[in-house]
């Protein structure tokens, strides 16, 4: 079929565009958030189609993809077709609820005309979406493949924005663990954390790295001890799903759908700063036992996020809202 999508979450689109269908993706002139066309650092097939918003009312499609709450007035300006009533639609929710949570209303809990589809059990549980339909299509990542070596005795961090996002992020808890092991923190604007950070203990054991390209990105991860995920609050987030895949053991809060998705002999799950400060010089002086835990990471994710999995119940649930 031919699915109307917006590039909005490059690492969840590389998964989404890998399937048996044509995805056409809007493009405005500045390749803005309202039609970013085709990703620039991912590699996606040439199923993945760039339209540009002034053609997409000549444009034939038999689903539309939404993620954004202003991308329903978008298709309806663009196209002429409402969602869920001239054509055939779902909403993607990325997101845990934000503050508030157990009581957060979902943006499209008084409508029963689209389904709400979330990322993770969790999301949706704590999402308020009253009479909305819900399913839960479970995050789907294209294998890396297994890249351990561990050679470096240190941790590795994925996050963008680490000063602006710090207690969200827990940017606090990475440099509580950098304050006694070396740690490395990749993403966009990290440098402002390493300004931050400098002339403090932390300081000296945080380098930072600026927005590697992602197949550059893989095969640095796999060159660390063990990978930190030191989130409060986030929906689960595929950098963690993939330094699983490459072969890295975990240190995570047992925070939102962390508990469910790192499995016990994949890594340690503490609320304590120093349950997870010990785990780390654990693994930095006993390489071997980082690499079993890392070994029983990838399992548990190849297992529960492979991107088969990941298609086929999407096209469950493309088949059913279309026929």
């Amino acid at each position: 079929m031919r699915i109307l999508v917006w590039h909005v979450h490059g690492s969840w689109m590389t998964a989404f565009v890998q399937g048996r269908h044509d995805y056409l993706l809007p493009l405005v002139g500045d390749r803005g958030p309202d039609g970013r066309g085709r990703a620039r650092t991912w590699d996606w097939p040439a199923s993945a189609v760039e339209v540009p918003v002034e053609m997409l009312r000549h444009t034939d499609f038999d689903v539309v993809v939404l993620q954004r709450p202003e991308e329903l007035e978008l298709v309806e300006r663009w196209t002429g077709r409402r969602p869920g009533r001239d054509v055939a639609a779902l909403y993607v929710e990325h997101d845990a609820p934000r503050a508030g949570a157990a009581d957060s209303r979902h943006p499209l809990a008084d409508q029963s005309a689209l389904r709400v589809v979330h990322v993770t059990a969790f999301n949706r549980l704590y999402w308020d979406c009253g009479r909305a339909p819900t399913a839960v299509v479970e995050h789907g990542v294209v294998d890396p493949g297994y890249r351990y070596t561990g050679a470096s005795p240190s941790l590795a961090v994925s996050v963008n924005e680490p000063v602006r996002r710090w207690r969200t992020a827990g940017t606090d808890v990475v440099l509580h663990l950098a304050g006694g092991v070396p740690v490395a923190v990749h993403g966009m604007g990290v440098q402002d954390l390493a300004d931050r950070a400098r002339g403090t203990d932390a300081g000296a054991n945080l380098t930072v790295h600026e927005d590697l390209p992602q197949a550059r990105l893989h095969d640095v991860l796999g060159t660390h001890r063990a990978y930190l995920h030191p989130y409060r609050w986030t929906s689960l987030g595929l950098s963690l799903i993939e330094a699983m895949m490459l072969g890295l053991p975990v240190l995570a809060l047992p925070a939102t759908a962390a508990p469910e998705a790192v499995p016990r002999e994949a890594g340690v799950l503490s609320s304590d700063p120093d349950v997870l400060l010990a785990a780390a010089r654990r693994w930095v002086a006993d390489p071997d036992d980082a690499r079993a835990a890392g070994r029983a990471a990838r399992e548990a994710a190849v297992a529960a996020f492979g991107v088969d999995r990941f298609l086929a119940d999407w096209d469950r649930l493309l088949t059913e809202v279309t026929s």
